[in-house]
């Protein structure tokens, strides 16, 4: 009896810290609170069995419930969300505020364009500048609304433009008169403009450049807008049950045995993500053609295709189109009276010349270039940056392993217990390789990430030039905000809580997608990842557990067999 007595004393020694004592439940508490991912009152009071845990599965007892590890499940698709959210923030940035820039020189063109024709009509043609002012600022407006998408047939506006400027000239210029036309008689030569061709082939020439130079502008602010929805339908991506029990048994499987400090083996991360992203890895061919094509087209805005050019010339073209007119004169006085009779004319209003110079000195203030404005160099700016995002997709799952999650010491996290090396097969990225991830099944391909990369396709034709849509009407790709919440693209069941992604801040940081080192994108077939002895006390910690629940096993058989014999 007094060696059962002492077995059973020793077994009460030994059991405590060897099976998880309460001091371990205690700080996995801590965290589960700290991290808010529940409240407290689910975690047990000490150490369980984990019979009923559908993940977590040890046969050690447990820091864990059933519900906790339903909030871990959570909480680690948020995470993973956050972190996704975080490091497409920058990107997202950077196009969210060239769209905005872009859109900011593209006013800044148009006004400095307005304000050049103004002043020219105000230096050259004084006394009809005026009158014409209304027609040049509507001009300029539809230049505007169709570089922003607007329907509109630049043809007809250029023509209505030249239409309303004809009576004008004839007044002025080709016939002219005391007092201006009456408006029966103005809007009679304005009906005739297009028959009688007073400015030649100025009008066609003018609606070809702002067709060109127009479209590519627009191209460029739709091509954002697209790049802005590909990263809201990626940062809301919707994981599948596989992919967030993967990430469950990652993330939060080791706090259950109270290992709330371990991180995953590098090997073991890059299974897990590149799971669970295999349908991001899809998406870059396209995006890098996407920015390839961005870059063709900046590298074709020269020219007639130079928006920039095209909008500050617009008083040169109006020149010789006045010009060509005076030329004329003769020939269109008498088409103009034969259609609509001898000119018919109202009492002249007199402008002081003191009045008209001020005009025009304010207009060639109004010209005045500012600093920084040039579309070449903001283009140029802009590319440079997004060049360094061209990876990003393919080598997401490498960042956020390598930066974040995992762990480049021993001893480190693989899924089951604190090892020294990961000894699985490491997949490469994209949906194909998954067939042989041993972490994460891969059922198949992405219907919400198909349709963005339908759309990068059809916007990479358009910006090579491979396909032209109607002029005026680019619309074939619906872009948006492409919040992607709410719409799953994988199976969901009540154990997933798949109501949302949660809450959570993440602090924001700078991020550069940069060349990854061989060994982390390279091919990982039965590569494993060695490391040095470990120096941590934690796997010193680990073993000695192991070797202290050996010892109570012995004592406790030791003191089975004395019962019995007794």
């Amino acid at each position: 009896m007094g060696f059962l007595w002492m077995c059973c004393v020793l077994l009460a020694v030994f059991s405590g810290p060897g099976l998880g004592g309460s001091d371990k439940c205690d700080e996995v508490r801590k965290v589960f609170q700290v991290r808010e991912i529940g409240p407290s009152q689910l975690l047990p009071p000490r150490p369980r069995p984990g019979s009923d845990l559908q993940v977590c599965t040890s046969k050690t007892l447990m820091c864990c419930t059933k519900k906790m590890e339903e909030k871990y499940q959570v909480a680690a698709r948020r995470d993973l969300q956050n972190l996704l959210q975080m490091y497409s923030n920058n990107l997202k940035t950077l196009l969210s505020r060239n769209v905005a820039a872009f859109q900011e020189t593209f006013e800044v063109l148009m006004k400095q364009g307005e304000n050049y024709t103004n002043a020219f009509l105000q230096v050259s043609y004084q006394k009809m500048a005026d009158q014409a002012a209304g027609a040049v600022g509507e001009l300029f407006t539809d230049v505007g609304l169709f570089l922003l998408g607007s329907e509109l047939d630049v043809d007809e506006f250029v023509r209505r433009f030249f239409d309303g400027l004809f009576p004008l000239v004839y007044s002025h210029l080709v016939s002219p008169g005391a007092g201006g036309l009456s408006s029966v008689y103005a809007e009679c030569v304005r009906s005739i403009s297009r028959d009688v061709r007073p400015f030649g082939a100025v009008p066609d020439l003018l609606a070809d450049q702002i067709t060109r130079s127009g479209v590519s502008g627009r191209l460029l602010l739709q091509a954002l807008h697209l790049g802005i929805e590909v990263i809201n339908t990626t940062d809301h991506l919707q994981l599948s049950r596989e992919c967030r029990r993967a990430l469950l048994k990652m993330h939060y499987c080791p706090h259950c045995q109270g290992l709330t400090e371990s991180k995953p083996c590098m090997g073991y991360c890059l299974n897990v993500m590149r799971g669970c992203l295999a349908s991001m890895a899809e998406i870059d061919p396209h995006w890098r053609e996407f920015v390839r094509s961005l870059e063709g087209l900046s590298a074709k805005m020269h020219g007639a295709q130079d928006l920039e050019q095209v909008l500050l010339g617009v008083h040169t073209m109006l020149h010789d189109a006045v010009r060509h007119a005076e030329k004329s004169g003769a020939r269109l006085s008498t088409q103009v009276q034969k259609k609509c009779g001898p000119p018919s004319r109202t009492p002249a209003q007199s402008v002081s010349i003191q009045e008209g110079s001020s005009k025009v000195s304010t207009l060639l203030k109004a010209s005045n270039r500012a600093p920084g404005v040039s579309l070449t160099v903001r283009s140029r700016e802009f590319l440079s940056s997004l060049r360094s995002y061209l990876t990003f997709y393919i080598g997401l799952p490498d960042q956020l392993c390598v930066r974040e999650l995992a762990s480049g010491d021993t001893p480190c996290w693989n899924g089951t217990d604190i090892v020294k090396s990961y000894t699985l097969r490491v997949v490469r990225n994209g949906i194909r390789a998954q067939s042989a991830n041993p972490e994460v099944k891969v059922r198949g391909e992405d219907p919400l990430i198909n349709q963005i990369i339908d759309k990068l396709k059809h916007i990479n034709q358009l910006l090579q030039g491979k396909s032209i849509p109607k002029l005026g009407s680019l619309d074939q790709i619906e872009t948006g905000s492409g919040d992607a919440e709410g719409r799953s693209s994988g199976d969901c069941d009540d154990e997933d809580d798949c109501g949302g992604s949660g809450g959570g801040e993440v602090k924001r940081r700078l991020f550069k997608v940069s060349k990854l080192s061989p060994d982390v994108t390279g091919d990982y077939k039965h590569h494993h990842y060695h490391h040095p002895p470990a120096k941590d006390s934690k796997i010193d910690s680990s073993s000695g557990s192991l070797r202290r629940t050996r010892a109570i096993w012995v004592l406790v058989l030791a003191c089975l067999h004395l019962i019995l014999d007794l």
